[in-house]
């Protein structure tokens, strides 16, 4: 199990939330949620669709006033020393915003001077991070001339431009192929080791379980779940999932069958799944009779689905 680099005593909470409260209206986006995050540690900040996940970030960078409660980062009050906080945090957002008509490398050297930053410092940084993210080869390259993955990369190079002691990462590899992710998370687990604490949103679960230390999981403006992930999984799921796909009366009779094993259960249409505690040669006796039956380990987003539902929530 991963573990955050481990704060002296005394240390300050590189983030820290209290009592947040948002309203559009009569509409309650977040409502009184309270969080820190520790130096050096990765907090994944989970939710469906309207969940409140955004709006919490964007409050945390100043581009949304809360209704009240209280948001220190770095030991300085936001929104009142936002702009000496930005001056220490980076950012790597959803959208692409990068610069079209600048070429790699002046993308990143322009986005340092709003940092104040020497040239000479920042072509130094620049080149470090293109050669980090395996992008040293198209550094004179237009923006209009790199793939989607390599965009991506080019989106945490900028955001490491200040060489910042927050990263907040806002879906970092959506709409990647499964090699661009996993170099970017092999390159994300290298920065965290170093120390970089990290504040991470995405819907890509299997991510979150390999870069998040702990998870925080959002519906409908609260906080529903948080804590480390692979001990939340096996306290609210279990070891084990078995999803079987049959007819209504098959899986009724499968799951009056299952009285003699330590299970849960939830049931879809035509699916049910089985989250096993421990060991149960019935189940395993029983479940190969079906057509359609998989085994496989309890994940987060087994958890995810748990807590959330398997609806859509777009509205």
């Amino acid at each position: 199990m991963k573990t955050a680099q481990q704060p002296s005593s005394g240390y300050q909470p590189v983030v820290e939330i209290r009592d947040l409260v948002k309203r559009f209206g009569t509409r309650v986006a977040v409502n009184r949620l309270s969080c820190s995050i520790c130096p050096g540690e990765c907090l994944g900040l989970l939710g469906p669709n309207g969940a409140g996940k955004t709006t919490t970030i964007h409050m945390i960078l100043g581009l949304v006033r809360p209704t009240s409660g209280k948001i220190r980062i770095l030991n300085e009050n936001v929104p009142e020393k936002l702009r000496h906080v930005k001056m220490r945090i980076g950012v790597s957002p959803q959208a692409d915003n990068l610069d079209p008509d600048l070429s790699v490398l002046e993308n990143l050297l322009t986005y340092a001077s709003y940092f104040r930053i020497k040239r000479s410092t920042a072509l130094k940084r620049a080149k470090e991070l293109l050669g980090f993210f395996a992008l040293q080869n198209r550094s004179s390259d237009i923006i209009q001339h790199l793939s989607g993955g390599q965009r991506r990369r080019l989106l945490l190079s900028r955001a490491l431009i200040n060489d910042p002691e927050l990263l907040i990462l806002d879906e970092p590899t959506i709409g990647l192929d499964p090699q661009a992710r996993h170099l970017i998370w092999e390159r994300l687990e290298a920065l965290k080791s170093k120390g970089t604490t990290m504040l991470l949103t995405s819907h890509y679960m299997e991510e979150v379980s390999y870069l998040a230390d702990r998870v925080m999981i959002m519906a409908e403006g609260r906080v529903i779940a948080r804590g480390e992930p692979e001990e939340m999984v096996l306290q609210s799921v279990g070891r084990d999932v078995y999803e079987v796909v049959n007819g209504r009366e098959s899986l009724d009779a499968l799951e009056e069958a299952l009285e003699s094993c330590n299970v849960k259960t939830e049931r879809t249409a035509d699916r049910l799944f089985i989250y096993t505690v421990e060991p149960c040669p019935d189940l395993d006796t029983m479940a190969i009779r079906y057509r359609r039956v998989t085994k496989r380990p309890a994940t987060l987003e087994d958890l995810f689905l748990k807590l959330t539902g398997r609806t859509l929530r777009e509205n």
